[in-house]
């Protein structure tokens, strides 16, 4: 992900989130050493998909992901995902963590598929609408590639 993506990402983000990261958001995520951002894109250039996670202290947490709503189901996501799991594999990390929208039962599926497990509830963690998140994690030095 490069400043250049950032129009179609902040697409993407206002069409999937109810509270979406403004431009100011993704480029503090550019300039911070620690943080992985990348995107998917389709055979114009254009941008599919997008994520962002952090690798800090041997871990890494997903931050925030997404598919453009036509790409779901097409492994968009999966792909991004996977990335993220390698870059933190390349910066030593050892378990990945995330949090999902409880009522997010097709980012939930994804997640699972991918060997991520249940950890807990954060409740009321959505401040926009009050939503509990999911907490999952999985180990990186396992394969994601299945």
């Amino acid at each position: 992900m490069t400043l250049r993506d950032l129009e179609g990402v902040l697409a993407i983000e206002e069409a999937c989130f109810p509270t979406p990261w403004t431009r100011g958001m993704f480029a503090e995520e550019l300039a911070r050493p620690f943080s992985v951002h990348c995107v998917a894109e389709g055979p114009a250039g254009e941008v599919l998909g997008y994520a962002v996670s952090w690798n800090v202290a041997g871990e890494s947490h997903l931050l925030n992901i997404a598919a453009h709503p036509d790409c779901r189901g097409k492994g968009v996501g999966w792909a991004l995902l996977r990335e993220c799991v390698r870059s933190g594999a390349r910066a030593g990390s050892t378990r990945i963590h995330l949090e999902v929208r409880a009522g997010n039962e097709e980012a939930q599926k994804l997640y699972r598929r991918c060997g991520f497990r249940f950890d807990g509830i954060r409740r009321n963690y959505y401040t926009d609408t009050g939503e509990d998140a999911v907490l999952l994690s999985r180990s990186i030095n396992a394969s994601i590639d299945r």
